[in-house]
């Protein structure tokens, strides 16, 4: 299975590029993984709403520019639908069965992502109703991901 994620903004902190790295590592016995990296827009220190969607229109074009073909994309965003642990198990279990040939999951920037590329992806996750900085949101997925096969395989990783 081919997993790609597409992470507006650059993890620089230590403790989150050697957690990312962890699972990362843990993800390759199980799948193809990818990590794109693109530059968050620069905006001014009090942005106007225009300025902010502006912003996030030209992230989108960035993150579009960077879909493989045939993708089931993913956007993870507070209005998307929470899930459990043996849920999203079994959702990337159906996946890997679906014609799509690429997963992609989406992390928009400090300002989330475009609404317009919300409203494009095949499905809306999100991790919590709670607020949590982008670059936490993708070791918490790393690690979902990595839990969730391990939960498929029968592991007791997951208990």
């Amino acid at each position: 299975m081919n997993i790609h994620i597409v992470c507006v903004g650059k993890l620089r902190e230590p403790f989150y590029l050697q957690a990312a790295a962890e699972y990362a590592k843990r993800l390759g016995a199980y799948c193809k993984l990818r990590l794109v990296e693109l530059p968050e827009e620069r905006l001014p220190a009090a942005p106007t709403q225009g300025q902010i969607d502006a912003a996030l229109s030209r992230e989108a074009a960035a993150v579009r520019a960077k879909l493989p073909p045939s993708a089931s994309v993913i956007a993870l965003c507070v209005e998307g639908r929470m899930r459990s642990s043996p849920e999203l198990a079994r959702l990337l279990e159906t996946w890997t069965h679906n014609s799509a040939k690429h997963l992609v999951f989406l992390i928009g920037g400090s300002y989330g992502l475009d609404g317009q590329l919300k409203a494009e992806a095949w499905d809306r996750l999100s991790m919590s109703p709670m607020t949590f900085p982008h670059h936490l949101a993708r070791v918490m997925l790393l690690e979902q991901i990595y839990r969730a096969f391990k939960i498929n395989e029968g592991s007791s990783y997951h208990k």
